[in-house]
């Protein structure tokens, strides 16, 4: 998948209008002209000036600054840009940018847009942020050529297909244009989406599937349905199972109350005495030999046959 240059803009004649799709049933849904979703002429395009020659109608050799008004508004707060004024297409194939003064264009599939957003250029101008992946990478992420594309479109000189609805509330008419080229491109993406890496999908197919070793013969057309016996029995249990539940065992793996007890005899379970599991601080056993100390120090003698004189000093 990859870009296409072109060398003569598109012609409107090309594609279907949104407006003239929605209002009729296609013929067919293969093949047919794409849906022109939106279209803009002498919309200003900005790239980094250290991108130049990345797209075929920035040069390398390009000189041009960008006008005002979003130019004045940057006041130095990115990195130098250069601009080229340009026509946008974006239909349900392919996002397409020409522009006249170079004589070339470039034709870009939905998946290499990696990220599009709204973009506020000085706090007041409002433009559409493109983040293209114009390689296609297949060595790893190093072999990816980011390009940063800003597109402007003029509102005097827009064609808009959308059927984006206005706001109640005053909206600038460039700030509604930026919307309306926005949701342009996030439907024709969404109709677009990332193509599935077949070995991707025959390692993950092979990773969510339980692999049983045993007799069993499954019903072609249907998923986990298995022939039964040829008496017309229940197949065979699968492995590691304690065999089906049917209305005739289902009290021995259920109570009355449908709490799961488990199947064949219960093993016993030795009952432990009183005071199990019961654990005893440290203070408390000093505590208690001490007790235990003292009151027969007290009474002259000596606690349960041992002389106190005779037991021996802790020492910590």
């Amino acid at each position: 998948m990859e870009p296409t240059t072109i060398r003569s803009p598109p012609s409107l004649g090309d594609f279907t209008s949104l407006a003239e799709h929605l209002t009729q049933t296609p013929s067919t849904f293969y093949g047919g002209k794409p849906v022109l979703h939106y279209h803009a002429t002498g919309a200003k395009a900005w790239i980094p000036k250290s991108q130049l020659g990345s797209l075929p109608f920035f040069p390398a050799d390009l000189e041009s600054e960008v006008t005002a008004p979003e130019g004045a508004a940057l006041n130095g707060t990115s990195e130098e840009s250069v601009e080229q004024k340009v026509d946008i297409y974006v239909s349900s194939q392919t996002f397409t940018i020409f522009c006249p003064a170079a004589e070339s264009g470039l034709s870009i599939p939905y998946p290499l847009i990696s990220i599009h957003a709204i973009k506020t250029i000085g706090g007041a101008h409002q433009s559409v942020y493109l983040q293209l992946e114009l390689s296609e990478g297949n060595g790893g992420d190093d072999d990816f050529e980011t390009v940063e594309l800003t597109l402007i479109p003029t509102p005097s000189s827009t064609t808009a297909t959308t059927t984006t609805t206005t706001p109640a509330a005053a909206v600038p008419a460039e700030a509604l244009e930026a919307t309306k080229l926005f949701a342009a491109i996030s439907e024709c993406s969404n109709l677009n989406p990332d193509p599935v890496d077949q070995d991707d999908s025959e390692d993950g197919d092979e990773d969510d599937r339980i692999v049983f070793e045993a007799d069993h013969r499954p019903v072609e057309g249907f998923s986990g349905v298995f022939v039964g016996a040829e008496n017309g029995g229940l197949p065979p249990p699968m492995p590691g199972s304690s065999g089906w539940i049917t209305a005739e065992n289902v009290h021995e793996f259920f109570d009355a109350d449908g709490n799961w007890i488990g199947g064949g005899d219960a093993e016993e379970v030795e009952v432990l005495g009183e005071g199990a599991g019961v654990v005893h601080g440290r203070d408390e056993d000093e505590g208690g030999v001490e007790g235990e100390g003292g009151e027969n120090a007290a009474a002259g003698g000596a606690g349960d046959g041992m002389d106190v004189d005779s037991k021996r000093v802790r020492r910590d």
